[in-house]
C-alpha cells in the first residue's frame, strides 16, 4: 500500500529582498515600504518551511510529496525555501514560470524526486481586460504532468483574481480562469478520457460560486460523479462551516483542490482518492478575542508581525 499527500498553500507574499525590474516589488525591499530585511524574509521562509514539512504528518508521518504554492516570487525563493532545514531532507524539486501579475507574485509546484518525475509542464495566461479594455495582469495557470510513483497525474496549480474590487465586478475575471481549466482538463482527456487530474489553488471563489458550479460544473457528492465529471470534496467542508482565511469578517474556503471523477473509483494498483482536509494546527491561527478566529497571517497593516499566512494550507491523501 502507498499513500501520498498532496497539498496546496498561498504562502503570503513570499518575497527575497532584491527588487526586480519587471515587478512592482519595491515595497519588499530594506528601504521599501515594509522595511523588508533579510532577517524578516528569512523568518518568514523557515515559518512557510516548517508548516509544509508538517502538512499530513498526522496522517503519515511525513511532509506532502506535492505541494502547489501561490504569493511566490521567483526561483530564488524557491530554492531558498527547499534547502531550509525543515525541508532539505525531503529533496524536492519544483516548477515555476515568472507570470506578468502587476504585483511579482506566481505560482509554483513543489515535489518529492523520490517520488514524483515531471514529464510536461506548461504555463497559461489569463486574457483579461478592463471596461476600458486595458490588459489586467494577473497570475498564470500552471499545468503539470508526471509519474506519481509510475502512475500519470495531472496537476493544475491556481491563483485567481481577486475580489478586493468586489466580489460582483470581479466575478467575469474568475469565471475566465475557469473556462480555462476547464480547457484544460478537457485537453487532458481528450488525450485520454481516464486521466486522472487534481486542480488546487486559491480561487478566491467558494464551492458554490458561478466559476465552480456553472461552468466547471463540479459536483460535491460522489454518488453523483461519474469518471468524466469533476468532484469538489471542499463543498462538503465549506457547508460544515469550515474555512482557510477570513474575508470580510467570515470564514472562506477559496482554497481549495477539486479533481475528475477517476480518482474516486478503485482499480486495483492505481491511485484513488482517500479524504481532503484543512490543515489548521492551533499555532496557524489567531485569537485576538473576536470571531471568527482568523489565521495568523507574516503581516498586518504594512506591519511585519511575524506570523505565517494569512490562509490555511489544504491537502488530501491519495492511497493505492
Amino acid at each position: 500500500m502507498i499513500i501520498r499527500t498532496i497539498a496546496f498553500y498561498n504562502v503570503e507574499n513570499l518575497f527575497d529582498i532584491f527588487s526586480n525590474s519587471y515587478a512592482q516589488d519595491d515595497d519588499f525591499t530594506p528601504e521599501g515600504k515594509f522595511a523588508w530585511t533579510q532577517s524578516k524574509y528569512n523568518d518568514h521562509l523557515n515559518k512557510i518551511a516548517h508548516v509544509i514539512s508538517k502538512i499530513g504528518k498526522k496522517e503519515r508521518k511525513s511532509a506532502p510529496d506535492i505541494v502547489g504554492l501561490a504569493e511566490v516570487e521567483n526561483k530564488n525563493v524557491l530554492k531558498d525555501l527547499i534547502r531550509t532545514k525543515a525541508l532539505a531532507p525531503y529533496n524536492y524539486g519544483f516548477i515555476h514560470y515568472n507570470s506578468p501579475d502587476a504585483r511579482g507574485i506566481d505560482v509554483a509546484l513543489l515535489y518529492k524526486k523520490s517520488v514524483f518525475t515531471p514529464t510536461h509542464h506548461s504555463t497559461h495566461p489569463l486574457e483579461l481586460y478592463n471596461e476600458k479594455g486595458a490588459r489586467i495582469f494577473t497570475r498564470d495557470i500552471l499545468a503539470v504532468s508526471g509519474l506519481l510513483d509510475g502512475e500519470e497525474i495531472h496537476f493544475i496549480v491556481n491563483h485567481w483574481p481577486s475580489r478586493r474590487e468586489g466580489k460582483k465586478k470581479t466575478r467575469k475575471r474568475r469565471e475566465v480562469a475557469a473556462l480555462l481549466n476547464k480547457s484544460l482538463i478537457e485537453g487532458f482527456q481528450q488525450h485520454n478520457p481516464k486521466a486522472k487530474i487534481i486542480s488546487m489553488g486559491d480561487f478566491n471563489d467558494n464551492a458554490f460560486d458561478t466559476s465552480f458550479k456553472h461552468i466547471l460544473k463540479t459536483k460535491g457528492k460522489r454518488k453523483e460523479v461519474s469518471e468524466q465529471d469533476l468532484f469538489n470534496p471542499m463543498e462538503a467542508m465549506y457547508q460544515r462551516g469550515m474555512g482557510t482565511l477570513v474575508f470580510e469578517g467570515k470564514w472562506d474556503l477559496f482554497d481549495q483542490m477539486y479533481f475528475t471523477g477517476t480518482l474516486l473509483y478503485t482499480t486495483k494498483g492505481t491511485f484513488y482518492f482517500v479524504k481532503s482536509y484543512v490543515f489548521n494546527p492551533s499555532y496557524l491561527l489567531y485569537d485576538n478575542g473576536l470571531k471568527p478566529i482568523a489565521p495568523r497571517r507574516s503581516m498586518t497593516k504594512g506591519r511585519y508581525t511575524g506570523g505565517y499566512s494569512d490562509h490555511l494550507p489544504v491537502y488530501l491523501l491519495l492511497k493505492k
